[in-house]
């Protein structure tokens, strides 16, 4: 068979970085592009005799995204109907995959939680990402453009910074353990998230690309399994002990952050699991002290 022609817009960032290596280590031949992609960014020449686009280059900070709005609405949703244009003129036979988010359905929801809960995104991110659902599916019922959304929860892994404390909680967690700094915790830690080892999420990008009966659906994608955030913490603080000899404190603090993070979430990937035959392989346990035993040796 001739190799799987890919492209991937944010391909040196957390998600990117594990889904190259994975790809090159299958034998696909891969291209990144890492320009911002804007609605006047040439992209036609790059997309041509692609077989998929993984179109991870997205502006992921919550805050930035509430207080700089226009910004992300020019950057963002301008470059995915630029890039939609683009398929559509040059290459329509492309198949999308796109990251979305687990929280584009906004506080409340069912345990566990699928594709049929009610969209109410509660901030600018998680507006846009919706958004950006919806011109996938738009595109693809009116010129036939191929796309496979997968709503994503609090992924960790190999790769992802852990000196951002707006972007990866449990990674940031590993950071500070590694520092041997206090494990702070906003509130008392009892909200349940459903914590999605990387290359789980990366088996399940690559066998959305493959499968074609993914295309022009939207799926969410977890362990299956709600943990605390005390219960995490409490594990990266145990394992920090055993690989890094550190002893971080757990402390307590009044909770600052955004409503859409003291929700609870557990995801129900069984359409996708159905579809497919994708299931998370790796264990919680064993996916996290794989990423504290990496940043240990990197």
């Amino acid at each position: 068979m001739d190799k799987k022609r890919v492209l991937i817009t944010g391909g040196n960032g957390f998600l990117g970085k594990n889904l190259v290596k994975k790809l090159l280590e299958d034998d696909f031949d891969v291209s990144l592009f890492e320009e911002r992609i804007e609605q006047d960014t040439d992209f036609k020449e790059f997309i041509k005799e692609k077989d998929y686009f993984f179109h991870f280059a997205w502006q992921t900070d919550l805050e930035k995204s509430m207080s700089h709005p226009l910004s992300d609405l020019t950057t963002d949703i301008g470059g995915m109907l630029r890039i939609l244009e683009d398929c559509k003129k040059y290459n329509p036979n492309i198949k999308i995959i796109f990251p979305s988010t687990v929280t584009v359905i906004g506080e409340k929801n069912n345990l566990p939680s699928n594709e049929e809960e009610k969209e109410n995104p509660i901030s600018i991110y998680d507006a846009n990402k919706l958004l950006a659902e919806k011109y996938l599916g738009v595109y693809f019922k009116n010129y036939g453009v191929n796309f496979t959304c997968l709503r994503l929860s609090n992924v960790f892994g190999e790769h992802q910074r852990i000196d951002n404390p707006k972007r990866g909680i449990l990674n940031f967690m590993i950071g500070k353990a590694l520092r041997n700094e206090p494990l702070t915790v906003h509130g008392n830690g009892n909200f349940l998230r459903d914590y999605s080892y990387v290359e789980n999420i990366t088996d399940a990008f690559i066998t959305a690309a493959k499968s074609e009966k993914t295309n022009g659906e939207v799926y969410v994608i977890g362990s299956g399994e709600g943990k605390s955030f005390n219960e995490v913490v409490s594990k990266i603080k145990e394992y920090a002990e055993k690989i890094y000899g550190t002893s971080s404190e757990i402390v307590h603090i009044p909770s600052k952050t955004h409503d859409i993070n003291k929700r609870n979430f557990i995801a129900d990937s069984s359409k996708f699991k159905k579809m497919t035959g994708w299931y998370p392989k790796i264990s919680f346990d064993i996916g996290l002290e794989k990423t504290m035993r990496f940043y240990k040796n990197a």
